[in-house]
């Protein structure tokens, strides 16, 4: 695929819609914060399966000559969330869809708000609310054209949602899974949308959209009260951050998985491979992914109960033993435990250096199912992730942050390139982050190639159960091969360019300002620039 060019500030996004939307902020003078909040609410419209207002958002931001930070717009567990209550209702495990599966506070709109007082903060944020939200309100009030993938994934997962309450009422027609093309309207939402923009973002919490979000959830029986709502609040933190040969990748800290991501290239970096296709990149970056997992799946829990920290596994000294550790020539054992999910990435970088990889969620497609009649939003399932289990890592408890998957990535480079990166994917969102990384930074493929290129992906993800390495059909045949003789249980799956190797996007911007930037052709969008 092409790499799309610029000097004027870019946005990519998996839906034409979004990155128009953040490309007409940056065309009217507004910074990359602003222009990700504008494409971040009509992704929430016109890609409702993989989004919502309803679910949770991280950001990684930075300056030009300012340490990056990270952005925490992600919700814990309502006060009516226990254990107890659980099995009470004869749950052995959390629901993963329902009013029970809807149980944790939505984080995304106050990152949001948090974004627009950074904006401020740094000269910008000057573009009203009410402009930010308007190609997000026009889109939901007019109606949006159903995508390839949100007709498949609807008619996929129709017997579970089909029932949950207010679905059927938005995200059907007539009763059935909509076709590609199909044009859904969402006047509850663009009415909710429309509100703050015009009277600002608090009122998701504590304002009058957070007194109907509450009474909502409380009529189907979700364990979010309006106390939840009323004290959330997105908070910066610093990012993890570990040295390449080539510069410096950061991500977020936990409850997401941002570790991992940096674990895979950190040990994949020290194999000291050659630039190039083939064995060597697809099984050197698989296990590595298998000793990121593994520490992953040790300590990321809520940022308030590590059992250890992150930051001690992204050392040299603890990256250079890792890497001893992996044969070359050998499939170290699998698999282990591995996490679904559902998501989308999106990228803008301002003609001012400003970047942001940012990235929006409701755990699965549609998240719990369940719409509030009164705002039109779709309430993510992200506390299906706890566990019952007192004694677990991550045990349910009210107050408790969930286990993310998400997790922006960004880098900055010895030669001065700033390159903002990220996808969707859920268990393979660090294995495609690596895939892409690798591919445009240490093997020099230009950004279109490089998320072009055929990927893969080791472990369940889309709601399948194989733990086994999978491969898109463009891989060489004889490639394959030859990881089953170094012991995978490899597959090589029909599609060319498979929806489960994830939705990936990438910007590069050089010292001059240059940008360079492309969106992955197994979505339904691309970039858009100013």
């Amino acid at each position: 695929m092409d790499t799309i060019t610029s000097s004027g500030g870019m946005v990519v996004a998996p839906h034409k819609a979004a990155a128009q939307a953040g490309a007409d902020i940056l065309s009217e003078g507004g910074s990359a914060l602003e222009a990700m909040i504008a494409a971040a609410s009509t992704i929430a419209v016109v890609y409702p399966h993989m989004n919502s207002i309803g679910g949770d958002g991280f950001w990684l931001m930075s300056e030009p000559g300012k340490a990056p930070k990270v952005l925490m717009a992600c919700g814990s567990a309502g006060s009516n969330a226990t254990v107890e209550a659980y099995h009470k209702a004869g749950h052995e495990a959390v629901p993963t869809r329902g009013p029970l599966a809807a149980l944790t506070v939505a984080g995304t709109i106050g990152g949001w708000a948090k974004a627009k007082e950074a904006a401020q903060s740094i000269g910008a944020g000057k573009i009203p609310n009410r402009v930010l939200m308007e190609n997000a309100v026009r889109y939901a009030k007019e109606g949006i054209t159903v995508t390839r993938s949100q007709a498949a994934l609807t008619a996929s997962k129709f017997e579970e949602l089909k029932d949950q309450p207010g679905f059927s009422d938005v995200y059907l027609k007539d009763g059935a899974a909509p076709s590609e093309g199909d044009s859904l309207r969402q006047e509850r939402l663009a009415d909710t949308l429309e509100h703050l923009g015009a009277e600002g973002f608090d009122e998701f919490y504590r304002g009058d959209v957070g007194a109907a979000i509450a009474e909502d959830l409380e009529r189907i029986g979700s364990p979010v009260t309006k106390k939840d709502l009323e004290k959330f609040e997105a908070v910066f933190k610093e990012p993890l951050k570990t040295e390449l040969s080539c510069g410096t990748i950061y991500n977020a800290p936990p409850p997401t998985q941002g570790l991992a991501s940096l674990i895979i290239l950190g040990l994949y970096d020290r194999l000291g491979l050659q630039p190039r296709e083939g064995f060597d990149l697809v099984h050197g970056a698989v296990e590595a992914t298998k000793r990121a997992f593994l520490v992953r799946d040790r300590i990321v829990t809520d940022p308030n109960r590590l059992p250890e920290s992150p930051r001690d596994f992204l050392t040299s000294e603890w990256l250079d033993k890792e890497t001893g550790e992996i044969d070359m020539k050998r499939a170290a054992a699998w698999p282990q435990m591995q996490k679904p999910g559902d998501t989308i990435w999106m990228g803008a970088v301002d003609a001012k250096g400003v970047a942001v990889s940012f990235i929006q969620s409701t755990y699965w497609e549609f998240g719990s199912g369940c719409v509030l009649p009164k705002t039109g939003i779709i309430w993510q399932n992200r506390g299906a992730s706890f566990s019952l289990r007192q004694d677990a890592l991550n045990a349910l408890e009210p107050g408790r942050e969930p286990f993310h998957t998400l997790n922006p990535a960004m880098a900055r480079l010895k030669d001065g390139r700033t390159i903002t990166y990220g996808t969707m994917g859920g268990e393979g969102q660090p294995q495609t982050q690596a895939a892409i990384f690798i591919r445009h930074v240490l093997n020099k493929m230009p950004v279109g190639e490089a998320i072009d290129a055929p990927r893969w992906l080791l472990g369940r993800t889309w709601g399948e159960d194989t733990t086994a390495l999978r491969l898109e059909g463009r891989f060489d045949p004889d490639l394959v091969k030859a990881l089953e003789r170094a012991g995978h249980e490899a597959i090589q799956i029909p599609e060319d360019y498979s929806d489960m190797m994830g939705h990936a996007g990438m910007i590069s911007r050089n010292p001059r300002g240059g940008l360079e930037g492309a969106h992955d052709p197994r979505a339904d969008g691309g970039a858009a620039v100013a």
